[in-house]
């Protein structure tokens, strides 16, 4: 099976199509203002609409309100919404309704016992996504390039197909694949020169290595 690909926290035209060109089958935009990456959703929709139709368009959120859940939705028009927050599964019904896309759950992993989530998200949720657990007192629930122990995962189903994502770049998607089998892999930070200013060249490595696995 064919891995598939999200590149994340994309804000200029040129990146966005190396993505694309490259095969990205999911391309995220964050709407979250204290990121590094966020864009208004006016600015996401004016450069997000040159992917629809080419890869899954995705908002990604931190415990987004409805008025801006239905703002995103008026403009940007997802395929899905990412809830990278503390939203409860409850959430999901309202943000589908509201929206009209579907749902990427991000869950933060640091040990084992931080899987215990994901059987009350795997009804609620198109997708799940494990990533890593942020340093105490980030401001930011992910994005920061760490990683977590990734034979946690040795052994694990889930009901949908699910992402890996936390501290993956061009020089480890291979091994991360190796060991955990994720069906699908999301990157953000591993493919910039600084944080928030993705690199093009890097952005193609990563696609290609990860297709190669």
């Amino acid at each position: 099976m064919t891995t598939k690909i999200k590149i994340c926290g994309l804000t200029t035209p040129d990146t966005l199509d190396v993505a694309l060109e490259g095969g990205a089958d999911f391309v995220g935009a964050v709407v979250f203002p204290k990121s590094p990456r966020h864009l208004e959703p006016e600015a996401a929709a004016a450069l997000f609409e040159r992917a629809r139709g080419r890869a899954k368009i995705v908002a990604v959120t931190v415990d987004p309100d409805d008025a801006l859940l239905q703002q995103i939705a008026r403009t940007l028009r997802p395929d899905f919404i990412q809830l990278h927050g503390s939203e409860t599964p409850g959430r999901a019904e309202r943000v589908r309704a509201l929206t009209g896309a579907g749902v990427i759950k991000a869950l933060p992993i640091r040990q084992a016992d931080d899987f215990a989530a994901a059987d009350a998200w795997s009804d609620e949720a198109d997708h799940l996504m494990f990533d890593a657990k942020p340093p105490e007192g980030s401001a930011l629930p992910g994005g920061v390039g760490h990683s977590f122990d990734w034979t946690l995962l040795a052994g694990r189903a889930f009901r949908h197909p699910w992402f890996l994502a936390g501290g993956l770049n061009p020089d480890n998607v291979a091994e991360a694949l190796r060991i955990t089998g994720t069906p699908m892999v999301d990157v953000s930070s591993g493919v910039e020169s600084t944080p928030g200013v993705k690199d093009a060249g890097r952005i193609a490595a990563f696609i290609q290595n990860a297709r190669r696995s």
